[in-house]
């Protein structure tokens, strides 16, 4: 048996590049997001860091899908709670304050659940370039903004009903004031 000829090993090698043009993604699950891997992972720490910070993030929808993981992945480390898992948590966001409210408050909320600790919440197309956006938010943090919406509301009701109380007060003194006026005017 000859080798082929040249001709035919083209046309093969031409025919294997077209195939692998349309070859299945395996194992390609890294979302790329159009940056650099430091500004990709720059970019989800950071966001990360926000979810911890603010309980709720308004991005993209294809970030937040990216997000997501490492997200779950922070907070199981804050509920293994150990030297090394925070020492860990600490080399990829890289924000003291954040790993700290992650492993004080986020991860012992979440202790009795086994995964699922975010929800992306789609909320249809940015007007200026029609991206889809989502909220990625804490599965639990709905509980804690409606707690801190109640709070709310019964700190303006007290501030509300002290402000009735001063202009009740202020309505008696002004009362007082024209009584003894015109007692000195008579």
């Amino acid at each position: 048996m000859s080798s082929p000829a040249p001709m035919e090993r083209a046309q093969s090698n031409r025919h294997r590049r077209a195939l692998a043009n349309f070859a299945m993604r395996h194992q390609k699950k890294t979302i790329k997001l159009g940056r650099t891997a430091e500004h990709r992972k720059a970019l989800l720490a950071n966001q990360v860091c926000s979810l911890i910070e603010h309980q709720r993030i308004r991005t993209t929808l294809a970030k937040a899908k990216a997000v997501r993981p490492l997200a779950e992945k922070m907070v199981t480390l804050g509920k293994k709670g150990s030297i090394h898992a925070r020492r860990t948590a600490f080399a990829v966001l890289r924000q003291k304050d954040a790993v700290k409210k992650l492993f004080d408050e986020i991860a012992p909320r979440t202790a009795d659940r086994h995964g699922g600790y975010t929800r992306i919440v789609k909320l249809g197309q940015r007007k200026s370039d029609s991206a889809p956006v989502a909220y990625l938010e804490w599965v639990d943090a709905a509980i804690l903004l409606d707690q801190e919406i109640d709070e709310a509301a019964e700190k303006k009701a007290r501030k509300s009903k002290k402000e009735g109380e001063q202009a009740s007060g202020a309505e008696k003194k002004s009362k007082k004031t024209a009584a003894a006026a015109t007692t000195a005017v008579r």
